[in-house]
Formats: structure tokens, C-alpha cells, sequence
């Protein structure tokens, strides 16, 4: 008599975000006797830490974000999905996603959370519309359109204030991002744009990086803070510390010293990269389980990294906080191969692991080309020796060997030479960069505008991620 009993179901892992933590957690199960779906509201893996070299032009958006499915089509036992988590049933255990009208449920055994963070306005949201800051693909292709479409503006204006507005760069955040950003907005003045233009001269372009600490890269200490702004300084850049935003709109921002003097910046860019807040799936998460949630949104694990109450649901990189442990990627990646583990050694009856502890491996940050500043355990290193250890480290921890090649030839290119190669921003991002919306054609061939965009805090903002994607 045949055999009619069904084989056992495989367990059933669902990893949500593509990130560093997603990751790291879906290529270590690939030989578990597991089934994985991955689901993410991004169809590519971001390597987030490279995004400011998409908006300035040194680097295309395939290098730092390529396919999830492309870099995991060998791994046979897993499934990539597009889609939005909307919700979480920890009873049912089972996840609901979201893609357009389309809605998935995904029921599973182990649940992986890693959908990372997103810019933090401290309580102004309203600030978002006039200084975006850069988290994902829409972002660094927004701040592209709204930096050279700066200059492209100013070109057409003549000397005075609205020409100044628009060649004045505002950078909000002191940590590694904003150092990075400023740097690179200084370079692409002096070098890249130097002889580009007819009638503006681009290395006048001011840039300014505001911070209300009292030194910029904090977390480095202090000599390599005092390199690091004195480096900045060097460039041009007008570093303003002590400093707060308190007004954002179309045309500058308000700084607020500590002292209560405010000052007024006319610019027509500003960028944001003051902080950070987990994504709003943290806070449902903690609400559900009754775990509780940090002042920077994130849900407070337990030290395996899953969630009180639940050892089924790991949360790890920016979404989680354990320890005091940095939102980092190393801890992301490294929090996603522990899950991987974890959830491997149950299926085996294996002993439970030893908590999770992160592993700091250093950090770094660039200032310029041929300067960076690094910190490795116990070693401090600045200057030309940091830049390459930053190139190193960064062309390692990039996925796909095209992506290397190419990443490491453009680098060539731009930071030897001085060609910004990946420069192009379409007609529609260009308009809403310069807050006007793209012309219409009539039947006689003739453009004719669309109504003027409203100015203020009703306006909408410009180049939104929606109207990208």
C-alpha cells in the first residue's frame, strides 16, 4: 500500500527588509533546511553608507543598490518578494505586505526584522519638505537633481541675493554623513564645476555645516574632531557648531545659538542628516509583543535580539536597541548572521547561544579625497592612510564584483581626475528641484507652464519619493 503521508513542511523563515540585516540573515540560512521569504518595500540591496556619492555625482545608483534578487539568485530555498509590511500578527504569526493594491500574507515560523531607520526631524516633520535627507535610492536622486539643478539656476540668474541662495549649501548634522556631504559639495565646486560655467564661478559656492554639538564627528573624539573640522575648514567649508535649526522653508533656514541669537540663511538647498529614527514597524512591534521602545523609536530586544515573550521574532541593526549598541551596518550585519544562527542551531537541538554581542570593528568616515579619519580599536588614524583604509573597507563590503570595478574605477575618475561622471537628473527632477512643475505641450508645439507651485508651508515638495518611483 502506498505511502500517503505528506512530508513534514519545512520551517518557514520570513526576513523583512533587504538591507544590511536582511541580508546578512537570508545568505546565512542558505543551506538550512529552512524555507526564506524575503520582503522589502525595495526591490535592491542599498548600501546606504555610499548614497551621498549617488547625489553629488561620482557614482551611479546600480553600484550602491543592486538587485536583492540578482545577488541572491543561486539561493535556492529562498523567495524574494516586493511589498510593503503593513502589519505584523504575532498571535497568528504571520505578516501582512503591501504592493500597490495587492496584498500578501505570509504566515511563518521564525520571523527576521530589519528594515533599518529613517531620518529623524526631532519633532518637525514639517521640515522634511524643504531639507530631505538621504535613506534610500529617491532620496540621493532627489539631493542630485536639487544640487546641479542649483547651479543650473544660478547660471541663469544675475549677481545678487536669489544667485546667492542658490549657491549656498546647507548641511545639518555633524556626524559622519554631514562631514561627507559637505566635504564632497566643496569638491564638486572647486574641481568638478571649476570650468563648467560661463557666467557664475562654482568654487564661490558657499557650503555651511551646522550641528548643535560643540564639535563635529563626536563619537571620533577629540583630535580627530579638531583634524576634522580644521580639514573642512581648509576646503571652504563654514563650519557653524552650537548651532540649532529652528525654521526650515523654500528659500533658508533659522539657526537658534545657545545663547538665543538667531540667524537667517538664504539657500535654496539644505540637507538634513541631524539623526535617526526606526522605522514605524519598531514601534508596532513593541506595541504588540508589550516590549518597550526607546526615544529613538527603536523596540528594546532581548539579548538574543528577539522580542519579549516572542523567540520566534528577531529585530536587528536600526531597529533594535540592546546595549547601547550604534546603528551602525557592522551591527546590522552581524545582527542578522546571529539570527540565522540562532534560528539554525533550534532546527539542530543545539544549545542556545551565547547572547549577542556586538563586535566593533572600527569606524570611519572621509572628509575629502585623499583624507578621512578612522578609528580602529585602540588606533587612531587621519589623513591619506584613513582615506585608504575607508576605500578599502567600503570597496569590501560592497556586494557583486561589477559593482567593485565599477565603484573602484569611478573612483579613479573622479578623485584622481576631476569628471563627475554620473551627473544626469531628468527634465522632471530638475523642475521640481527648482520648485516649478514640468511645462505641458500645447497643440502648436509651444510649452505652456503649468500653474506656478504654491510657496510656503502648503507647498508640496519638491521631487517627492512617490514621483520618482
Amino acid at each position: 500500500m502506498p505511502d500517503t503521508t505528506s512530508a513534514p513542511t519545512p520551517h518557514r523563515v520570513v526576513v523583512v527588509g533587504s538591507g544590511f540585516g536582511g541580508l546578512f540573515a537570508a545568505k546565512a540560512l542558505k543551506r538550512a533546511p529552512v524555507e526564506v521569504t524575503m520582503v522589502s518595500d525595495s526591490a535592491q540591496h542599498l548600501f546606504q553608507p555610499l548614497l551621498y556619492q549617488v547625489a553629488t555625482g561620482i557614482l551611479s545608483q546600480g553600484e550602491v543598490a543592486p538587485p536583492a534578487r540578482e545577488i541572491l539568485r543561486s539561493q535556492k530555498n529562498l523567495d524574494v518578494l516586493l511589498g510593503t509590511v503593513t502589519d505584523v500578527d504575532l498571535g497568528e504569526r504571520q505578516v501582512t505586505a503591501v504592493t500597490g493594491e495587492h496584498v500578501t500574507t505570509l504566515p511563518y515560523d521564525s520571523l527576521i526584522v530589519a528594515t533599518g531607520a529613517r531620518q529623524s526631524y526631532f519633532g518637525h516633520p514639517e521640515f522634511e519638505q524643504f531639507a530631505p535627507g538621504i535613506k534610500n535610492i529617491d532620496d540621493a536622486l532627489e539631493l542630485r537633481s536639487r544640487i546641479f539643478g542649483a547651479f543650473e539656476m544660478a547660471e541663469l540668474l544675475p549677481p545678487g541675493p536669489e544667485q546667492d541662495s542658490w549657491m549656498t549649501f546647507v548641511v545639518v548634522g555633524g556626524g559622519p554623513t554631514g562631514v561627507e556631504m559637505a566635504g564632497q559639495l566643496r569638491e564638486l565646486a572647486r574641481r568638478s564645476l571649476k570650468r563648467n560655467f560661463r557666467h557664475i564661478d562654482p568654487t564661490k559656492a558657499r557650503v555651511l555645516l551646522v550641528d548643535g554639538a560643540d564639535e563635529v564627528l563626536a563619537t571620533f573624539g577629540h583630535k580627530q574632531a579638531d583634524y576634522t573640522r580644521r580639514k573642512l575648514e581648509s576646503l571652504g567649508v563654514q563650519v557653524e557648531l552650537g548651532q540649532m535649526v529652528v525654521g526650515v522653508d523654500d528659500n533658508g533656514a533659522t539657526l537658534r545659538s545657545k545663547d538665543g541669537t538667531e540667524t537667517r540663511i538664504d539657500s535654496r538647498f539644505i540637507f538634513w542628516a541631524a539623526g535617526v529614527e526606526a522605522s514605524p514597524l519598531a514601534k508596532m512591534l513593541g506595541e504588540a509583543s508589550g516590549a518597550d521602545v526607546d526615544r529613538a523609536g527603536r523596540v528594546c530586544t532581548e539579548p538574543d535580539l528577539t522580542l519579549p515573550g516572542h523567540p520566534e521574532v528577531f529585530v536587528v541593526g536600526d531597529m533594535a536597541s540592546l546595549n547601547n549598541y550604534p546603528g551602525v551596518a557592522q551591527v546590522a550585519m552581524q545582527g542578522g548572521k546571529y539570527a540565522a544562527k540562532t534560528i539554525k542551531g533550534r532546527l539542530a537541538d543545539k544549545p542556545a547561544l551565547e547572547p549577542f554581542k556586538y563586535f566593533d570593528k572600527g569606524s570611519m568616515a572621509t572628509i575629502s579625497r585623499f583624507s578621512a579619519v578612522a578609528n580602529v580599536g585602540s588606533l587612531t588614524v587621519r589623513g591619506f592612510l584613513a582615506w585608504l583604509m575607508w576605500l578599502f573597507i567600503h570597496i569590501v563590503y560592497l556586494v557583486g564584483f561589477f559593482q567593485r570595478i565599477s565603484t573602484f574605477g569611478h573612483w579613479i575618475v573622479a578623485f584622481i581626475g576631476r569628471t563627475r561622471t554620473e551627473r544626469t537628473f531628468t527634465t522632471y527632477q530638475s523642475r521640481g528641484a527648482i520648485g516649478e512643475a514640468p511645462p505641458t505641450l500645447m497643440p502648436d508645439g509651444h510649452a505652456q507652464p503649468l500653474a506656478p507651485q504654491p510657496t510656503g508651508e502648503s507647498a508640496p515638495a519638491a521631487a517627492t519619493a512617490s514621483e520618482l518611483g
